[in-house]
């Protein structure tokens, strides 16, 4: 009979069976969010967990610091762009961002200037994002669609990295890479969600991770039980003695 251990294998079962009922529970729409949707108790998690992520991904404020250390730093630069219907788009955000001299042709824009000013302008647009004001953004930019306006700085403003490299303006490309990683990815990542701090949500994190820990130990408790009850239990080998 496969069943060694009658107790140990019942106790597996139903601790395997409520696991999993537990789980499907989880998977049902019961909980609501702070706009009063129903969701799952997954997407509960995942929600909670991504408004404490944007409160702690605040970096504008040093993202300005370094942008003043190119204010008034002329650059000239051409760029392709991978995602070639934004490159109308990105001229026009460049154009009111103050850089000059800006032309498109085939996915391709030319536009030279105040990198400062121009960094700050996309900074400020980031930061309208974060703080979930598109509305600020969609006019500045002929009510063009906020995300679609950070798109626009992201593709336009990466490959003028390498362009500034080549260029040996290493400090300028520098302060490009901490605008587009620290300001802009977060503004347009966490656009639209609340941000939360750990320090006013210390009891649901702490219940959320004890929870977890618990949970994973269920299952593997169900599958040890289970695997003691048909015979599988680890035990430790007799030491040979010799004659």
């Amino acid at each position: 009979m496969l069943i060694h251990a009658k107790t140990p294998f019942f106790r597996g079962c139903l601790l395997l069976i409520s696991f999993f009922v537990l789980f499907v529970v989880m998977l049902m729409p019961l909980m609501k969010d702070e706009l009063g949707n129903h969701v799952t108790g997954l997407q509960y998690a995942d929600n909670v967990f991504n408004e404490l992520s944007k409160g702690s991904s605040y970096f504008i404020p040093g993202v300005r610091s370094s942008v003043k250390t190119v204010e008034g730093k002329a650059v000239q630069l051409s760029v392709k762009l991978k995602k070639a219907d934004l490159a109308p788009l990105a001229a026009m955000v460049l154009e009111k961002s103050g850089a000059t001299d800006v032309r498109v042709e085939d996915g391709k824009v030319s536009f030279s200037g105040n990198l400062g000013t121009i960094l700050t302008s996309a900074t400020d647009d980031a930061n309208n994002l974060y703080n979930n004001d598109a509305d600020a953004v969609a006019q500045k930019y002929n009510g063009e669609p906020a995300l679609k306006v950070a798109a626009a700085w992201w593709y336009v403003l990466s490959p003028s990295i390498k362009e500034l490299q080549k260029q040996q303006k290493i400090a300028e490309a520098q302060v490009v890479d901490n605008v587009i990683r620290r300001a802009i990815e977060p503004g347009n990542n966490f656009f639209s969600v609340p941000p939360a701090k750990v320090s006013e949500h210390l009891i649901l994190m702490s219940a959320m991770l004890i929870f977890y820990v618990l949970y994973t130990l269920w299952y593997g408790f169900a599958i040890f039980e289970l695997f003691e009850g048909i015979g599988l239990a680890m035990t430790k080998s007799k030491v040979k003695q010799e004659s």
